[in-house]
């Protein structure tokens, strides 16, 4: 695909909660408030459809960030990601009010069972007419553990090791019905061609599933997969997996690297790179001139609260801060037990410390802050003219943040949107109807997982 051809991505990131990723939001004296009804996100919906965004993705936790003090009373106090739906409820509301903006859902393989997965995506595809992905997650922490019954969350590595043999068993169910094996015939009273309905046997490590699914294949095929894997075995999975990734850039720099290594690890896995989007998140805050926009910056930034941050790093890290002094470095065996090895990794690499304390986990990942990730700010040449820097060589679209809701993307449909699309670097119109139309990727054939499983177990 030429350069010149090559049109941008854009991803909403959603939270079916009473905020955005950006736990301040909530604050913003503009932000919207009926995060408990279907109109709030319906509203959202349809500002994304109308400027053409690819999809609205909803990350998602099982759990409060109660981590932090091991109680929940400051999260709930402070609004820190307290509310959190079901987001495949959310998206199917999203859903009534479009046509063709996508619509992605994290779930975990850690807390669910390949069947269920399976069967609740793939009606979800159905009844969207094929506009649905599944963001795979294999969740974070002991207190999502708990919610579900266990003691501890499983380790890293072996959340991988698991999550690879769940997507075998659900792309091999995804792929129990042939697409032309419903007939439906009532003279006849034929039904369905049982030869073109499978089941899978599978018998692995971790799971065992009979088979055939009871849904038939979509517009799409199957839904999109997406993942967001940072740490070296994370982006494994995805180079196996996914078909769009959603990175993490501190900057332009390290973007780049990060994009080729991750497009060459795709190769590495007999996958075609022009086919797995890698989106990274950003934040935009765009306005009419530079000086408004660096007042709405700074009216966001002073949202956020110590709290927040605390909060949130105890529940990706899977540590209560609350226990140790702020300034004592963590150990070799401590660092090694957190459960999310790319921002550990981050937070070295930003202080120049191998045992970073509380205080250089703060400051260096910017979690709950503003600093956070990349902030795209000014006027809309000055947002397009970063983006399409970015484009160039580091990505193939962008994870669209919110700092207020429903502004942050009111503002960037009318203000960025027809600037990208002036530039050919953003559609006008959706190609298609499903979501493998918007997005550029191919439908997968029926009956493809065999072949693709074999490989991987290669």
């Amino acid at each position: 695909m030429s350069k010149s051809s090559r049109q941008m991505s854009l991803i909403a990131f959603m939270q079916a909660q009473n905020c955005s990723n950006y736990v301040g939001s909530w604050r913003h004296p503009a932000s919207m408030s009926d995060f408990t009804s279907p109109e709030y996100y319906q509203r959202i919906a349809r500002t994304l459809e109308d400027a053409k965004f690819d999809l609205a993705f909803f990350d998602d936790r099982l759990a409060m960030p109660d981590i932090y003090g091991d109680d929940h009373r400051e999260t709930v106090a402070n609004g820190i990601r307290t509310v959190k739906l079901d987001p495949t409820v959310v998206l199917m509301a999203m859903a009534a009010a479009t046509s063709r903006l996508g619509l992605g859902s994290t779930y975990s393989t850690t807390y669910y069972e390949p069947f269920h997965v399976a069967r609740l995506f793939a009606t979800l595809d159905l009844m969207t007419g094929g506009r649905v992905a599944w963001n795979v997650v294999t969740s974070l922490n002991n207190s999502e553990a708990e919610n579900f019954g266990y003691e501890e969350h499983l380790e890293h590595d072996l959340r991988y090791d698991r999550a690879d043999e769940f997507m075998e068993v659900v792309t091999g169910l995804w792929d129990s019905w042939e697409d032309d094996a419903l007939i439906v015939d009532k003279k006849s009273g034929r039904f369905a061609d049982p030869d073109k309905v499978h089941r899978l046997d599978h018998r692995g490590r971790y799971f065992k599933s009979k088979g055939p699914l009871t849904v038939p294949r979509s517009a799409q095929g199957h839904p999109v997969l997406l993942q967001a894997g940072q740490s070296g075995r994370g982006m494994a999975f995805a180079a196996c997996w996914a078909e769009l990734v959603f990175a993490s850039y501190p900057s332009l720099e390290i973007g780049r690297k990060q994009y080729a290594y991750l497009k060459s690890e795709v190769v590495k896995a007999g996958r075609d790179p022009d086919l797995v989007k890698i989106a990274p998140a950003v934040k935009v805050i765009v306005a009419e001139s530079a000086a408004q926009a660096e007042e709405q910056r700074a009216l966001t930034a002073a949202l956020a609260k110590p709290i927040d941050s605390l909060a949130l790093l105890c529940e990706v890290l899977n540590v209560d801060f609350a226990k140790r002094p702020y300034d004592e470095p963590f150990s070799d065996e401590e660092l090694a037990s957190v459960s999310w090895h790319s921002l550990r990794d981050k937070v070295i690499a930003r202080t120049g410390k191998k045992n970073p304390s509380v205080r250089d986990f703060v400051e260096g990942s910017g979690r709950g802050t503003l600093g956070e990730g990349p902030v795209f700010c000014g006027t809309p040449t000055q947002v397009a003219d970063e983006m399409e820097a970015w484009f160039e060589t580091a990505c193939d679209g962008f994870v669209v943040s919110a700092t207020k809701i429903p502004g942050t993307y009111e503002d960037f449909a009318r203000l960025v949107v027809p600037d990208l699309q002036r530039r050919g670097l953003f559609r006008k119109e959706y190609p298609g109807t499903t979501l493998r139309d918007t997005l550029g990727i191919p439908r997968p054939a029926p009956r493809a997982w065999r072949a693709m499983a074999e490989r991987r177990r290669a």
